[in-house]
């Protein structure tokens, strides 16, 4: 029993517990954690159940504007309640249109606000968001959040250096996101007794890194049997090419995964991939699996080039390590298995929840 007083905790968030990736890989793996060690927890999310089923649709413009008032209406309900916690934790934004005054609001209210950010959003994508998800960035409230809060966590080393230059309080930590290795279990063979797999998971936001690969599944297929499976939410058509899209759902995610032999991470060679977090690379490594991605942004501080992974840049090279390990099953073992080993010894939930609770102490214990 804890003797002090229990410190409580508001997370405003954007999405629904459970929901969306950022979130889940993120600190929603920690809460019990922090509740372990003494912390209250309620989560305020500014989508309801609703308004998350139909947010990436098409059309349903209708309850997508029903949904948003009623995320609104819950941010000023939070509002008169501020008080009542020691730790306003942020992530990504308070309300998702216009300027940054709710920002503002809860800045000026909070006894402690923790800043979580993922990707490099403090500049603009150029190209694959919606027009709803580019309204959804605001104008200026990242920035001042940054610039604001007590606390930044962030989701790559270079994004974390900016932030360090921007926080009034130069308080900023890098935290990647963390595998469940409880999950997160390997159960490939590592064999050529059946077509090899390869795949990629993302959401339609993020297809254009896909896309850039149409020209080296064409080619690989002309010298290698394969099969391309994208686990996503939007329909994908690669004419020519044995393609498998399966649709995400939480329930399945771990499973569709593990029927993978090949995980791939195509980037884009820009400053906006510098603020990404390695997730899908991570997600591939857990599992055991050998992955090629692209050399940039954080990439090449999670795989080790041909020891825990495969580093390209080229189509050429992209085509040279995909035909190399579907042809090679010992390779593939190989690389797997250290990539397995490298998430068990970075980047667990275990090796990250200390992380996040010494920045919970080391404002609320002042």
């Amino acid at each position: 029993m804890h003797t002090s007083k229990t410190k409580k905790i508001l997370i405003v968030c954007p999405f629904p517990q459970g929901e969306a990736a950022g979130q889940r890989l993120k600190y929603e793996q920690f809460i019990n954690h922090w509740e372990e060690n003494g912390y209250e927890v309620e989560i305020s999310s500014f989508m309801d159940s609703r308004m998350w089923k139909v947010v990436y649709t098409k059309r349903n413009f209708l309850q997508k504007f029903l949904g948003t008032m009623r995320g609104y209406i819950r941010r000023i309900k939070d509002i008169f309640r501020i008080k009542r916690f020691d730790v306003i934790y942020v992530f990504m934004w308070v309300t998702p249109f216009g300027t940054s005054l709710f920002e503002r609001i809860f800045r000026s209210i909070s006894t402690n606000l923790i800043y979580d950010i993922e990707d490099n959003v403090t500049m603009t994508q150029s190209s694959s968001l919606n027009s709803l998800i580019k309204v959804f960035k605001g104008s200026g409230k990242i920035k001042f959040l940054i610039k604001e809060s007590d606390h930044v966590i962030t989701s790559s080393p270079f994004l974390n250096s900016d932030c360090l230059e921007l926080n009034k309080k130069q308080s900023a930590t890098f935290i990647s996101d963390a595998m469940d290795i409880k999950r997160y279990i390997p159960i490939n063979s590592y064999k050529n007794n059946k077509t090899i797999v390869i795949g990629w998971t993302g959401t339609f936001s993020s297809v254009m890194y896909l896309d850039l690969l149409r020209d080296v599944f064409l080619e690989l297929n002309n010298r290698i049997k394969f099969k391309l499976r994208v686990i996503g939410n939007f329909e994908y058509d690669l004419p020519g090419i044995d393609l498998e899209v399966i649709q995400w759902k939480k329930s399945s995610e771990i499973e569709d995964l593990q029927g993978i032999d090949i995980g791939i991470y195509p980037l884009t060679q820009d400053k906006w991939v510098l603020g990404k977090s390695g997730l899908k690379a991570l997600q591939y490594m857990a599992l055991g699996l050998p992955t090629v991605a692209t050399n940039v942004g954080t990439n090449p501080s999670i795989i080790t080039h041909m020891k825990n992974g495969w580093l390209v840049k080229t189509d050429n090279e992209w085509i040279d390590a995909l035909e190399n390990l579907i042809n090679n099953p010992d390779l593939r073992a190989k690389m797997g298995k250290e990539a397995r080993k490298k998430i068990l010894e970075n980047y667990s939930i275990e090796v990250t929840r200390d992380k996040y609770l010494s920045i919970l102490n080391g404002l609320t214990l002042k």
